[in-house]
Parts: C-alpha cells; sequence; structure tokens
C-alpha cells in the first residue's frame, strides 16, 4: 500500500514526529478530532470580506473546534468546525508539494520537520488555477506539532494592504481514528 499524504510528503522525517502529529496525519480512513482555538483576524472589511468569501473562521477566542479528516488515498477532505463556523479544504499531493485548495484558490507547501513540529513552507498561490504573483500570496506561517501530549497548531495568514487575514492556534485530541 502506498505511504499516505504526509508520510509520503514528509519521507524519513515522518518517524521521528511525536506520536499525537503521526496519528493526526497518518493513514487512518477518517478521523474525528475535538480541541480549541483562538482565531484572529483584522477588523476591516476587506479581511472581513475576503475571510468570507474563502470560508475562513470568524474571530473569536477559546472557540470550541471539531475537525474531521477523510482519507482517499493521498487526498484528504479536511472540515474544521470553529463554534458553527465551518471551513472546508482539500489536500493532495502536487509535483513533490502539498497543495491544500480552499474555495478558488490553491495553496502550494513544502513540510519539513522542526523539532517536533510539521513546519509548512507557502511556495505558492493560484486562484482559479492561475499562478498569482508572491507579492500578492503574502505569508502563510504554519506549524502543526506537539505540546503537552496533544495535537497542536499555529496558523497566521498576512496579506499586503489587509494584515492578519486569519490565525488560529489551539490543540486537538483525537476522539476516532
Amino acid at each position: 500500500m502506498a505511504a499516505a499524504l504526509f508520510p509520503m510528503l514528509l519521507g524519513s522525517e515522518w518517524n521521528t514526529l511525536d506520536e499525537s502529529v503521526r496519528r493526526m496525519h497518518g493513514d487512518a480512513p477518517s478521523l474525528r478530532a475535538r480541541g480549541e482555538a483562538d482565531v484572529g483576524g483584522a477588523a476591516n472589511i476587506a479581511a472581513r470580506v475576503l475571510r468570507r468569501l474563502v470560508g475562513l473562521p470568524t474571530p473569536g477566542t477559546r472557540r470550541q473546534l471539531e475537525f474531521c479528516i477523510e482519507r482517499n488515498g493521498r487526498r484528504e477532505t479536511w472540515k474544521r468546525n470553529f463554534s458553527g463556523s465551518i471551513m472546508c479544504s482539500v489536500l493532495d499531493p502536487s509535483g513533490g508539494h502539498l497543495r491544500e485548495r480552499l474555495g478558488p484558490l490553491a495553496f502550494l507547501f513544502d513540510l519539513h520537520r522542526d523539532g517536533d513540529a510539521i513546519d509548512w513552507q507557502l511556495r505558492g498561490t493560484r486562484l482559479l488555477g492561475i499562478p498569482l504573483p508572491r507579492w500578492i500570496s503574502g505569508e502563510v506561517l504554519s506549524r502543526s506539532g506537539s505540546r503537552n501530549g496533544r495535537y497542536a497548531f499555529e496558523v497566521d495568514v498576512r496579506m499586503p494592504l489587509i494584515g492578519t487575514l486569519v490565525s488560529y492556534r489551539g490543540w486537538l485530541e483525537v476522539v476516532d481514528g
């Protein structure tokens, strides 16, 4: 059987990650997890409209988070429910990168182990399949690792002229999968 998405992209680095990270990003056909996240983002109208168009969560502290992954080979569908604010994306491999599709946008990431975490490095952004110039794409800082035996994550998306489009950080515990 071929390796699941994250083990395939991380190669030998996969086996050095903490158990909570390997369980979350492993090869179970489906997974459900629950936890909590603090969600932030700029309050300007451009940020609010773009968050809504792309399906990003609205800001709030200590938001209850339900997270589900459905895997079909190396393709994963992620559904995140931040206290009723739903965010869905599809992840799959693309030329050695991780591609995450979110609405009309697709982000290409290189994945690397950094200590006990996976560091997601943005390599490109596409809108409806058309590559965007790097300066428009902004900056995405994303890490997923382990803290106190739990799966922990940090995501910050910053865009020119908008500021922080969305940021969220928190933890999850697998409840099924």
